[in-house]
């Protein structure tokens, strides 16, 4: 699959359908928002990336539940869970995504081995999240995150 060109056509079925996106990033650090805004006409549909990289930041600007980070972890499902659905609410936006997960090498755990990722997907009818173990080095694992998302938004255009 090529990403690049896929992320193209997306852009322009999400033109002719009007459609806004926004994307809370934390284990990709802003690279699923670079790659996007690399593409021509991305400013038509994308409204704002936003990277969440230490707990305070995804209370601070995506409104997740302090208690629901110390229960879980920011690598869970209900913190990919608030952090896509909270975005989609404040951006006022038709889809937004959120990544959170260990992309290491360090900061793995028994229950949460290296390559751990839970990417959420929201729109105004559901709110999904999907978990991936990804075992590469961290720019690898920003590159399959990617491409996971890419496919959830080509089946939506």
């Amino acid at each position: 699959m090529d990403v690049h060109a896929k992320i193209k056509q997306i852009i322009q079925a999400f033109i002719e359908k009007n459609l806004k996106i926004a994307l809370a990033e934390s284990c990709t650090g802003g690279y699923i928002s670079h790659i996007f805004t690399n593409i021509s006409g991305a400013s038509k549909v994308f409204e704002r990336g936003v990277v969440t990289y230490s707990n305070q930041s995804k209370i601070d600007l995506l409104q997740v539940e302090p208690d629901v980070l110390k229960q879980y972890g920011a690598v869970s499902e209900p913190v990919a869970r608030q952090m896509a659905e909270n975005l989609r609410n404040t951006a006022n936006v038709d889809i937004s995504i959120s990544t959170t997960g260990i992309a290491g090498p360090t900061g793995a755990t028994p229950e949460k081995p290296l390559g751990l990722v839970y990417i959420g997907f929201s729109t105004e009818k559901e709110t999904k999240v999907k978990k991936y173990l990804f075992k590469s080095d961290r720019i690898v694992h920003k590159e399959m995150v990617l491409k996971e998302i890419v496919l959830y938004l080509d089946s939506l255009k």
